[in-house]
């Protein structure tokens, strides 16, 4: 870990899975460790209100506050660094087991430098009331932020955790995410995106989740200037599902690069991933799916999809879906589309008596309503169409 330097970085079409964001001119080297801040730091506006009675935490740079120390008989919610110093033999059970540094550099790094973090454990038969929000937060300009977060429930847990990294600051962000869903046990797990538009960003998130255990995760995508985040799903105990919503929003020369995967290690598992963009002006966007069925994982049901709006006809979209299926007993779809705004939509609100822009913009709400229709009534679907709303504030100027 500490040797990451010695990595390679991925190729410009050399490194499979990286065929669409070119590393040419990246220096990994040349941003030097976030560390502790002196002084009042302007917090940035939030991607989503926080529910209320959150428990929230909040880390900026290198600087975090411990809370108040719990026992492993209840819920721990505190950073990592103080869960490695008050239980660390907890930690040491589950951390870098769903994300292995391999020959990885952006994960080598951050094996080797995080500090602070998230640790979330909730344990048998439990449930965390209050939903957790952390705030990760760079402000040292041109410095590497290396946030690492690991959430552990045990069998029949249930708990709601909500991440965002924000930025006063261009730098690099490295993430690395892992959690471990139990048995039956349930999570919402929400990570959202809104640094500096001159940033990189370069993440590893990972979820394992266990026998008839699920997981729900939301993923927002709106800041930072380039990089790629690997999100995968491994459903590795029989029943288990999970269900990931994504949504992006692009402007200027922003490019943003997802790769997903719904990896089913056992039999009667069911996923369900949808992703929808929006871009604007010369902005790129990539996903990248995988829909993995292992051998002997019968009864499959897995459906995945992308869908792009370009705002322009600078701005550019690749939805790439993917079957790897190893199993004869399944049933798995996907779709991609890609496609300016219809000029009949528009063409019909306008003989209604609205202005043109007006008339684009309800079409794009629209479009973006159907991912928020996935969540029932309540603070998640209220906070989604939230950050969603502010952000295409943003992009349509």
């Amino acid at each position: 870990m500490a040797e990451w330097q010695t990595l390679e970085l991925p190729t410009y079409k050399g490194t499979p899975g990286w065929e669409f964001t070119e590393l040419k001119n990246f220096d990994l080297a040349s941003f030097p460790r976030a560390e502790r801040g002196e002084g009042k730091v302007e917090i940035p506006e939030p991607v989503f209100p926080a529910p209320d009675g959150s428990v929230l935490l909040t880390q900026v740079d290198a600087t975090w506050a411990p809370r108040e120390e719990a026992t492993v008989e209840g819920p721990l919610v505190m950073p990592l660094a103080q869960a490695v110093e008050q239980h660390g033999d907890l930690v040491d059970r589950y951390l870098g087991t769903i994300v292995p540094v391999e020959e990885d550099p952006f994960v080598a790094r951050n094996a080797a430098e995080w500090d602070g973090g998230l640790f979330v454990y909730v344990p048998r038969n439990t449930k965390l009331d209050a939903p957790v929000v952390a705030s990760a937060i760079q402000a040292q300009q041109g410095s590497a932020l290396n946030w690492r977060v690991l959430v552990v429930l045990d069998e029949g847990a249930e708990a709601e955790v909500w991440e965002q990294y924000l930025s006063a600051a261009a730098g690099l962000f490295t993430t690395v995410v892992e959690l471990v869903v139990g048995q039956n046990a349930s999570l919402r797990f929400v990570s959202a995106q809104d640094l500096d538009e001159k940033s990189w960003i370069f993440g590893t998130q990972r979820a394992r989740v266990e026998r008839d255990g699920s997981l729900d995760w939301v993923v927002l995508g709106f800041g930072s200037a380039n990089g790629k985040v690997f999100q995968n799903t491994i459903l590795d105990g029989e029943g288990a599902s999970g269900k990931v919503t994504g949504a992006y929003a692009t402007r200027g020369r922003q490019h943003l690069d997802f790769d997903t995967t719904q990896e089913h290690a056992a039999a009667n598992c069911t996923s369900d991933l949808a992703f929808r963009g929006i871009l604007a002006a010369r902005s790129s966007a990539v996903w990248r799916g995988m829909i993995k069925v292992d051998p002997g994982a019968q009864q499959t049901d897995a459906f995945q999809e992308s869908r792009n709006l370009l705002l322009s006809k600078k701005a550019h979209a690749d939805a790439i879906p993917g079957l790897e299926i190893l199993a004869n007993d399944v049933r798995c779809t996907h779709a991609a589309a890609i496609a300016q705004i219809d000029p009949d939509q528009v063409f019909y609100l306008r003989s209604r008596g609205l202005r043109q822009e007006a008339a684009e913009r309800l079409v794009v709400e629209g479009f973006l309503a159907e991912l928020v229709e996935r969540f029932e009534a309540g603070p998640m679907r209220e906070a989604l169409a939230t950050a969603l709303e502010k952000r295409l504030e943003a992009v349509l100027g």
